[in-house]
């Protein structure tokens, strides 16, 4: 604790501003992985097989049941889908198109945010390592020659500190905001996909009770 607490002191004060960025990506970090890998996270094909069986059987209960009640965004268009699987293609695509264009902000809500913060994250460290360059030359155009080397050496080390903490802070971030943005795009190329099978599946269905 007594190196971290000389760490920060030596850096300086743009060392509690790269330490605020930190703590905020932080806590976009651990909102996003709860809400997209665990409140999102479904299994879809497993999840559309029952669906669709249950559609093509004629159980619109039993398929709106499993859908119902589910925070998961590919749930509530299948959903909603289905509950209007009475009326035309028309107006269960503009339905779904509805609950979609609802459904998607939420999902990648914050994440474009971790770029933006990792790059501060990163300027602030040039910049607070340009601060302790100017600090060290002055300290040393005032010192005794002998001692010239020596402080200015450890003063760009000082210097270079909030370069380093803005690095060891950026990098994860960018990290993150790969697999979370990933995830995103996985759940709205489900969405899609999937949305456009129950369209037709249900199509289908009506056009064949309309045969018969």
């Amino acid at each position: 604790m007594e190196s971290v607490a000389a760490f920060f002191k030596d850096g300086g004060i743009f060392m509690y501003f790269i330490l605020a960025v930190f703590v905020l990506g932080l806590s976009i970090i651990v909102e996003r992985v709860l809400v997209l890998i665990f409140r999102y996270n479904v299994d879809a094909r497993a999840l559309w097989k029952k669906v669709s069986g249950f559609l093509q059987d004629g159980d619109i209960d039993k398929a709106k049941e499993l859908c119902n009640g589910s925070k998961a965004p590919l749930l509530k268009v299948l959903y909603t889908g289905i509950s209007v699987s009475h009326g035309s293609e028309k107006e269960i695509q503009n339905a779904i198109d509805e609950v979609t264009l609802e459904i998607i902000p939420a999902v990648d809500k914050r994440i474009p945010y971790l770029v933006t913060l990792a790059n501060i994250a990163t300027l602030l460290g040039l910049l607070g390592t340009i601060q302790g360059l100017i600090q060290a030359f002055s300290a040393v155009g005032g010192a005794d020659p002998s001692q010239k080397a020596a402080l200015l050496a450890g003063g760009i080390s000082i210097a270079l500190y909030t370069t380093a903490f803005g690095l060891i802070v950026a990098i994860p971030m960018l990290g993150m905001h790969a697999i979370l943005q990933a995830k995103a795009h996985r759940i709205i190329d489900e969405i899609d996909e999937f949305s456009v099978k129950l369209i037709n599946t249900l199509t289908r269905r009506k056009g064949g009770i309309q045969t018969e």
